[in-house]
């Protein structure tokens, strides 16, 4: 991205807000997918795809984490769709003290993003391990769905996770500043909201893609972090 403004919000800034928080355990109250559950909504994916190959289009975490190996990834687009901060985390990056807040795809827009090539064996197994990391609880709010996207190579039909507005958890259309001010200061056993957003838009940048609307949201974190520097530590 040379001759664009660098990221405000940096590693130094991430750091500053990093804490350990143990993970306190499922939340009670909550109904949580069985393994039994886990293997039928496995069955009921690979029963609704219709192609020779498999690709997941990854548009968060699952960029610079992926569940499941790789045999090849490019760019892509998802038309009717748009990264939101729209699902509320009392786990992983929050706490029921200071939930947190995570990125699904929503109604509405595009998404540029990157689309990899699952190997092509054992999808039962990859795509059980990638369900067990992104589907929780029942409703869930990050529901895997098969859409099509434009790589650079053609379209596919592609898995990705959307959001679920009869999720307890979803949110919707949150004032950015909300969003950057829960962002800087939720965390949870996974890591900080400001981690979250830190790896997603530099490793969008590795890929070419800058969304204005994460470039902009990254600035409201760094300046909500940066008005802690006096005592050097931002607090929830």
């Amino acid at each position: 991205m040379a001759g664009k403004a660098p990221m405000a919000l940096t590693a130094e800034l991430v750091a500053r807000v990093a804490r350990t928080v143990p993970d306190a355990g499922p939340i009670p109250g909550l109904v949580h997918h069985s393994e039994q559950d886990y293997d039928d909504l496995v069955a009921t994916l690979l029963a609704g795809h219709a192609s020779d190959q498999l690709w997941i289009f990854a548009y968060g975490s699952l960029i610079w984490k992926p569940e499941f190996g790789f045999t090849a990834h490019e760019r892509a687009t998802a038309k009717g769709w748009h990264r939101s901060f729209c699902l509320r985390l009392a786990r992983w990056r929050g706490t029921p003290e200071q939930p947190g807040l995570m990125m699904a795809l929503d109604r509405g827009g595009q998404c540029a993003g990157v689309a990899y090539r699952l190997p092509d064996e054992n999808w039962r197994d990859q795509l059980g391990r990638l369900v067990r990391r992104e589907v929780t609880l029942k409703p869930s709010g990050n529901a895997p769905r098969w859409i099509k996207v434009r790589a650079d190579s053609g379209d596919r039909q592609a898995l990705t996770f959307t959001a679920n507005p009869m999720s307890r958890n979803y949110v919707r259309a949150l004032p950015p500043a909300e969003v950057a001010w829960t962002l800087a200061r939720a965390a949870g056993h996974w890591g900080s909201g400001a981690e979250y957003l830190y790896q997603t838009v530099t490793h969008l940048e590795s890929f070419g893609i800058r969304d204005r609307n994460l470039w902009r949201l990254q600035e409201l974190v760094a300046r909500e972090i940066a008005d802690w520097k006096a005592t050097g530590r931002i607090e929830p």
